[in-house]
């Protein structure tokens, strides 16, 4: 019996990474502005994490996802 199985990729593209940046960007913007009681801001980085997600998924459209044709495979 063969213990070896197909991994799925565990997100790490150039795709998932920008996504995951773009998100970490929202997110912290949007705690300071929850903090220092910013409305306006708060509702904007919760657009910024909408964007990421959104880049994240074209950019894996396009091919920079993983087992896309644009990414280079790994050896491990």
């Amino acid at each position: 019996m063969s213990t070896e199985t197909a991994e799925p990729g565990h997100g790490h593209s150039p795709a998932a990474w920008t996504a995951v940046v773009i998100m970490l960007v929202g997110f912290t913007m949007g705690t300071f502005a929850f903090w220092f009681e910013v409305v306006w801001l708060v509702w904007a980085s919760a657009g910024i994490v909408l964007v990421g997600l959104l880049v994240g998924w074209l950019l894996a459209r396009s091919g920079y996802g993983v087992g896309g044709d644009k990414v280079a495979a790994k050896a491990h």
